[in-house]
This record gives C-alpha cells, structure tokens and sequence, in this order.
C-alpha cells in the first residue's frame, strides 16, 4: 500500500512539474512577445534583418514545408506499419531489421539528416537550396516517429477483432479499413502530432535544405525560411532581435496549437463516423 502511495505521489509531482515547466516556458514569450504581435507583424514582410516588418513569408514557408513533409510522411508511414503488423509476422528476420533501422534513424541527430537531404535531395536530385529539399528531409526524419507510434497502435489492438473478421468471412483489407486503423487511431494521431511537431520545430535540418531566404516563396522550388531558422537567426545573429524572435516563437506555438486541435478534432471525426458505420452495419 505505502509502495501504491508513493509511486502515484511522484507520478503526479513528474506530471506537475512538467507542467510548471511548460506554464514558465510560455509565460516568459508571451511576456517577451505578446507585444510585438500584430495584424501588420503577420502580414508583412520582414526587413532589417527581421528587427522590423513581420513574419508572413516565413509564415507560408513553414507551412509549405511541413505539409510537404507530412504529405510524403504519413502515407509511407502508415503503409509501412500495416505491413509490419498485419502482413509480415513479427519474429521474422525481416521485420526485425526493419525495427531496427526504424529504432537506429529515430535516435539520428537532426544535423546529420540536414547533411544528408543537402547532398541528395539538394546536390544529387538538383533540387537546390529549396522548400521541397526541406520538405523531403524532414518527411526522412518523422518517418520513423510515425511509423513506430503506428505500430504500436495496431499491436494493441485486440487479435479478437482479427479472427472475428477472419470467422465471418471479411476480407483483410475490410477488417484493417473499418475495425483495426479505427481502434489504433489516438496512436497514429499521436504520431502524426509528435511527426508535426518535429517538422515545425527542426533547425538544424533545414539550413542545409531550405536556407535561409526569408521573401515570399513562388513555389516550393524557391528557398524559404522556416520560422525556427528565423527564430535561431533572430536570437544569434541580429543584434536587437530578441523581442522578434520571442514573438515568432509565440506565432510558431499557436500554429502547433491549431495544427495539433484539428488533427485530433479529424481524427475523433473520422473514427466517429467509422464506428457509427459499423453499427449499421451489424
């Protein structure tokens, strides 16, 4: 009983000091960058180094790329999973490779995928300093995050539902469309969320990808500036940006915010309709 009472006493101070963390964490920018935010500041340009003007080019180019990220992603990912749970038996040499590598590129540092995309993607593929280069390393480095939460997801679900698909006679595709990527859904939200999260947040990737051009992209052949590159170059390299780069900070989590509401309020929506669909169904 004492061993019950401790563990969950540290489990709700681990949880309350997250918290704290986080409340001192947002509170310092919007202290610092509540200030500077405008309906110009999101609509203009930036000039002076970023110290004057506002963001909206870096706005657009971060969203360019990680929809492109996320677009090239997701499929890959969840296909992949699917075959590592339902297609290829778990034990086999292969699959175990497969978990391997998956386990090998989550734990790569950011610079070395940086690296890479600049000499494949950039050098290589031709495709230069650009959104697409960026948007390609960074579907590189969530893959794995996807994938693995993906996985697990599916591995929970029970093998009930499995063989009581098998026993009346619907096929596997029909049982992983309407019972099992239903169930796994909050795992795969989960994982698309972390996936985002990584994209929006990464640096290092994309100055070797993307660069540093902080105009308006014409397509996603151009070179853009994603708003964590601006808010490295704000805090390190221009002198007086610190008030700006608190404030594209504050930009860069409401949109992580918004983006995480809809993908879960999709999710919820999606899985809604699929059960609602079965009990007709049956």
């Amino acid at each position: 009983m004492l061993k019950n009472k401790l563990a969950t006493l540290l489990i709700y101070l681990v949880a309350v000091l997250i918290t704290v963390t986080f409340i001192c964490i947002l509170a310092d920018i919007i202290i610092h960058g509540f200030s500077q935010i405008s309906w110009g500041y999101l609509t203009e340009s930036p000039s002076d180094a970023g110290r004057a003007g506002g963001i909206a080019p870096i706005i657009v180019s971060t969203a360019l790329i990680v929809f492109l990220a996320i677009i090239i992603a997701a499929p890959l990912g969840l296909a992949t999973a699917i075959l590592l749970t339902e297609f290829a038996q778990q034990k086999t040499i292969f699959a175990g490779f497969v978990e391997r590598c998956l386990d090998v590129l989550a734990s790569v540092p950011s610079i070395v995928f940086g690296l890479f995309g600049n000499a494949f993607f950039s050098l290589y593929l031709g495709l230069g300093f650009s959104i697409l280069s960026g948007g390609l390393t960074l579907a590189c480095m969530v893959l794995p995050i996807l994938i693995r939460t993906a996985v697990e997801g599916l591995r929970a679900t029970p093998d009930d539902y499995r063989f009581s698909a098998a026993a009346l006679g619907i096929t596997r595709t029909t049982a992983l469309v309407h019972l099992l990527l239903p169930t796994a859904m909050p795992a795969i939200v989960a994982g698309l969320i972390l996936g985002i999260g990584r994209a929006m947040a990464e640096t290092a990737a994309l100055i070797f990808t993307s660069g540093y051009v902080d105009r308006m992209p014409d397509s996603v052949f151009d070179s853009g500036r994603s708003l964590s590159i601006h808010i490295y170059d704000l805090s390190m390299n221009v002198a007086g940006g610190d008030s700006k780069a608190h404030a594209a900070a504050l930009v860069l989590i409401v949109m992580l915010l918004i983006i995480n509401a809809i993908s879960m309020g999709l999710a919820k929506h999606w899985q809604k309709n699929r059960i609602i669909s079965n009990e007709i169904i049956i």
